[in-house]
This record gives C-alpha cells, sequence and structure tokens, in this order.
C-alpha cells in the first residue's frame, strides 16, 4: 500500500493506493489564506501539519486494514512557497505563498542582480517564484532574513516535520529559480543574487527516490510503521503528470485547480522565457517539462458560486442549457483575479467582465468564467506554440476535469482532443502515491509498470464548427487585454 499528500492551496488530499495501482479510498482537510495587504498571500505552515493528520485520520477510518499496511509516502504541493526557518528549525513567519504578489521590484533586481537567471533558471522573475520573495524579506523584514538558517518549500517542510531531514527535489526546486534546471542541482550563482549560500537550502533527491523514513513519534500517531519511506516526490504539476502518466517528452496534461496550467514533457532542457513558459525540472530523472501558468482557473468558478450563491454542480448544469445564441451573446470574462503569469507576466492584471447586459442571467456570466479561463489556457498553448512545442492530445486533471461541459469546451477552444483518466481528479496525490512507489521498489522496469496511463474514463474530440465560433470571442477576449488601463510598474516588470 502506498500514500500520496497532496499538499494544496485550498486542501490537504491524500488518497491510498494498493499494489496494482488502484485507489482505494482519499480524504481531505481544508486549508484557508491569508491576505492581510492587497496581493499578499499567505499560510501558516502549522496549518498544514494540522490538516495533514485530520486528513490521515479520517483516511485511515475508511480503511484501517490497508492503512496499516502503507510501505511508502510520497509527498506533493502547491510550488513557490517559502517557509523561512532560523535555529532548531522554528518557522520564522508565515510562509509566502506562489500567488503572492509582493515582490514585484525585488524581480527587477534580481533580474540586474543575476545577469545569467533566464539560462541558468530557465524562467523569468516573476512575484511568484521563491527567491524574489527572499529579496523582498531582505528588504522589509531585516530581522527575519538574519535569522534565517533554512528555506523549505511547502511540501518539504511537510517532509520535515514527517521525516526530520530537510531535502527537496528538481521539479520543485526548479521553482525557486536558485536551482540550475539543466544540472538540477542548486547554482550558487543565484543563490548569491540573494544573499545566499547552499547551507540555506535542503539536499536533492529525484522524485522516486527516498528521502527518510517516517519519525517514530509520527508513526506512532498515525498508526503506521516508522520503516515506512517518504519518497522525494514532486511539484504539484510534475507530480500530476506522474499520476496520469504523462512521463515521456510529448505527453502533457491541462489541470483545472486553484491555478490553471499546461504542461507538457520535454527529453530536454527547453527555456522560452520571453513568453512567460516555465521550463521546469520533471518529477523522474533526464526529463524536463514546459509550462504555461494562470493564476487563477477552477478558483473563478468557486469565487463566482460564492458571489451569486450557487454550488459549482448547480450554475454547470444551468450553463449546459444555453442555447448557441446565449453563448455567443453571453459577457467575457478576464480571469486574472490574483495578475498573471503566461503569457502577460503582469502581476496588474485584474479580472474583467466586459458587455454586460439586462440581458444576462447567473448562468450566462458562469459561461463566461469558464469559457474566460479556458481562452487563458489558449493563450498558454499559444506560448508553447512559439517555443516550438506541438500537441494532439491532452489530459484533463484537477477538480475542474469532473464536468463533461467545460472539458469539451477546451477540446474545442484548444482544438486539441482531451482525455480524463480514472482518478484524474485526484491531481497531485495520484503521482505523489506513484513515487512512493517507485522509491520502494526496486524491480527492473518498474518506472514504466508503475507510471503507466491509467485507464481512460472520456474522451472529447474537438468540434471544428464550434472550434471556429469561438475564434472572434476569443480575439475580443485578447483585446480587452491589450486595450486595459495602464498601471504604474507595468513597464519596470521583467519581460514586457
Amino acid at each position: 500500500m502506498y500514500l500520496g499528500i497532496d499538499l494544496g492551496t485550498s486542501e490537504v488530499k491524500i488518497v491510498l493506493m494498493d499494489q496494482s495501482g488502484k485507489l482505494l479510498a482519499d480524504a481531505g482537510s481544508a486549508l484557508t489564506v491569508s491576505r492581510p495587504q492587497p496581493r499578499w498571500s499567505e499560510q501558516d505552515p502549522g496549518q498544514w501539519w494540522q490538516a495533514t493528520g485530520e486528513a490521515i485520520a479520517k483516511l485511515r477510518a475508511k480503511a484501517p486494514a490497508e492503512f496499516r499496511a502503507v510501505r511508502a509516502i510520497g509527498l506533493s504541493g502547491q510550488m513557490h512557497g517559502a517557509v523561512v526557518l532560523g535555529a532548531q528549525d522554528r518557522v520564522l513567519r508565515p510562509a509566502i505563498l506562489w500567488n503572492d504578489l509582493r515582490s514585484i521590484s525585488e524581480c527587477v533586481e534580481l533580474t540586474e542582480r543575476a545577469p545569467q537567471l533566464h539560462q541558468i533558471a530557465g524562467n523569468l522573475a516573476m512575484p511568484g517564484f521563491t527567491a524574489p520573495k527572499l529579496l523582498w524579506l531582505a528588504r522589509h523584514e531585516p530581522e527575519v532574513f538574519a535569522a534565517m538558517q533554512m528555506v523549505l518549500l511547502p511540501k518539504d517542510w511537510l517532509r520535515l516535520k514527517m521525516t526530520g531531514n530537510k531535502v527537496s527535489e528538481p521539479s520543485d526546486a526548479a521553482g525557486t529559480l536558485w536551482l540550475d534546471v539543466a544540472k538540477r542541482d542548486w547554482s550558487d550563482e543565484l543563490l548569491a543574487a540573494t544573499g545566499m549560500r547552499r547551507s540555506h537550502m535542503p539536499r536533492l533527491v529525484e522524485g522516486g527516490e527516498s528521502s527518510g523514513t517516517l519519525l517514530p513519534e509520527v508513526a506512532d500517531a498515525w498508526g503506521l510503521s516508522p520503516e515506512v519511506i517518504v519518497a522525494g516526490g514532486g511539484g504539484d504539476g510534475a507530480a500530476s503528470a506522474v499520476g496520469i502518466g504523462a512521463v515521456n517528452p510529448g505527453d502533457g496534461f491541462v489541470s483545472l485547480g486553484t491555478s490553471g496550467v499546461l504542461f507538457v514533457v520535454n527529453d530536454r532542457f527547453r527555456p522560452n522565457p520571453a513568453q512567460a513558459v516555465h521550463a521546469f525540472c520533471h518529477a523522474l530523472p533526464g526529463r524536463w517539462h514546459q509550462m504555461s501558468v494562470m493564476l487563477s482557473a477552477a478558483s473563478c468558478l468557486r469565487w463566482f458560486c460564492r458571489l451569486v450563491s450557487v454550488d459549482e454542480t448547480t450554475l454547470l448544469a444551468e450553463i449546459a442549457e444555453l442555447d448557441t445564441a446565449a453563448l455567443e451573446n453571453a459577457p467575457l470574462f478576464l480571469p486574472y483575479l490574483s495578475g498573471e503569469r503566461t503569457p502577460h507576466n503582469d502581476p496588474y492584471a485584474q479580472g474583467v467582465f466586459h458587455g454586460l447586459s439586462h440581458a444576462h442571467g447567473r448562468a450566462a456570466l458562469g459561461y463566461a468564467v469558464i469559457e474566460g479561463v479556458t481562452f487563458g489556457m489558449a493563450d498558454g498553448l499559444a506560448a508553447l506554440h512559439t517555443a516550438g512545442t506541438e500537441v494532439t492530445e491532452l489530459s484533463l486533471v484537477g477538480g475542474g476535469s469532473r464536468s463533461p461541459y467545460w472539458a469539451q469546451l477546451i477540446a474545442d477552444a484548444l482544438n486539441v482532443r482531451m482525455v480524463t483518466h480514472v482518478g484524474s481528479e485526484t491531481g497531485g496525490a495520484l503521482g505523489a502515491a506513484r513515487l512512493a512507489w517507485l522509491a520502494a521498489n526496486d524491480q527492473p522496469g518498474k518506472e514504466a509498470v508503475i507510471c503507466a496511463k491509467p485507464p481512460l474514463r472520456e474522451a472529447f474530440t474537438p468540434n471544428a464548427q464550434r472550434h471556429a465560433a469561438l475564434q472572434p470571442r476569443l480575439a475580443a477576449y485578447r483585446e480587452i487585454y491589450r486595450c486595459r488601463p495602464e498601471r504604474n510598474a507595468d513597464a519596470a516588470l521583467p519581460g514586457h
């Protein structure tokens, strides 16, 4: 038996998988985000640990005998967050998250301090990444920066609590802007640009390797053996890819979670920072990936549902009843509720409803929301195309994969066949469990067996007529962004 723990932004999700790769049970525990100032986004790491314990208890209650047989645990998690530790591994401040935008000016500073940043890290300096957060910390909270002894990514702080070891792996570390992505090792040059050293960084292992075993007190509290292995794991995107078998060059997926990701596997490091495309290490050795990222995806739908007091299932059913005329005359929505990354690299971008009238009800606005997120994905695919990446089929993962209507809309807008797999809604947790299986298995050819694509659940073939009908709306969507009022500091951002 194997556990996969996925530390998301809104939930800790845990799955239990058997020796055949079948998911037996899952459980989760909700998280909250603190926004103490505009554009800030923080969480208390203690809340992560508490939520993990709650989810473990729920899962154990569902399958007690199977749970006791767990041999290994894999970790997946939200990327880019900064957990700053002092003496005795004390957390010095709340973790600064991936969607925090406070370090805009520090991105410019980092680009100036590290002329080889784009070549080494393969990415533009963006406020979401970890390194600019530490420059901000040095400037605005110098006493915290001076006391810092280690910086860990969110899932790696969970690992510290579980094993006592300070370890990360290349797929998550690539999102810090401190990693030499081609070499899969820390870059002394990039660390020095932020006033840091290798001693501030955890040891690196590959995602399917062991990073240690459970501390006796944790094993006892969870009802597991202290011999249980904890695998290196992966950042949420790379772990999701392992979960749906996107492990060979050309494989890819779309993730509809809090953020939106379009992920394609490469056999080598292929950076394209000019289009705000991310080039990271995969969670498996000898592979990399390109990724377009939008900061708000399924979270836009959750936000709208809260505003109009409706659940997602009811709203999606109402959207599915809209006729062609209603779809063609629906408002347009820009999904930039937290700024945007690919292709704009614009933390000042904002959400917009455009073209509202008395004729529009909540179903029309709901359609505009999911269409706007879909158009953001289309922009991401266009950015990948400029980097030489072509795809004909993509898997759909994350919570948004539960909606056949949205899946078909994505297929039509991107003109790419979309498929869902059994367990695809579990996202990174399934991939984390598979990485645990790899770490506990020494059989030849294990990767081909463990990382195979799960059974196909449903396929969505693009409709040529609908694709053509969406193009004028996509063009208008892009024009609304181009015509937005100018905001201060836009021109100062790297890549603008």
